[in-house]
């Protein structure tokens, strides 16, 4: 997969809690078309519990993938490690969705994933972060650092790295949708 400056997406776990954010820049080429997409998105489950989903790359290939993932969640009654394994498997073996350039991070209570098109399935360590997009190495180090370094709840941790890798990367901007779970 091609270097791609779509976006910034932020996953911190800590302490039982989840955060996921992504900033708003949609850029086409090195003009800013829109700056307040959102590109973290929140589906409820039929038990009650919710599942974050989080894409960096094409906005209707990240999309179309998001809508894929859905469907494998209903069809594993909510199952999503499950679900995650299926998309993964689909997207590495199928001709159109092998095509597809994006990057996605999943993530529910108890598990998180990151998935791309290369067939990376990584799960990351118990109280850790994970990122996808242009600015993924500023904003995952920042959140790292905070990690290490504060006693800062897992929101707080999201808010300041994203504003860091705002600072930084150009294709980055500082309207953030953040979800929790």
């Amino acid at each position: 997969m091609a270097d791609l400056h779509a976006t910034t997406v932020l996953l911190v776990r800590r302490d039982g809690q989840t955060v996921m954010a992504s900033d708003g820049q949609v850029t086409l080429g090195d003009t800013i078309i829109k700056g307040s997409a959102m590109k973290v998105k929140r589906i409820q489950r039929a038990d009650g519990r919710a599942v974050l989903v989080g894409f960096a790359g094409g906005a209707a290939d990240g999309l179309a993938l998001f809508t894929r993932f859905e469907g494998k969640l209903d069809e594993f009654q909510g199952n999503l490690e499950r679900a995650v394994i299926e998309l993964a498997k689909d997207w590495r073996t199928d001709r159109v969705l092998r095509q597809l350039q994006a990057m996605m991070i999943i993530a529910g209570r108890e598990q998180c994933f990151l998935m791309s098109g290369n067939g990376d399935l990584l799960q990351p360590d118990e109280d850790d972060a994970l990122a996808i997009g242009s600015g993924s190495n500023y904003a995952l180090a920042a959140a790292r650092a905070l990690m290490r370094h504060t006693e800062l709840k897992p929101r707080e941790i999201v808010e300041r790295a994203m504003e860091i890798a705002s600072e930084i990367c150009v294709y980055t901007n500082d309207h953030f949708t953040i979800e929790e779970v």
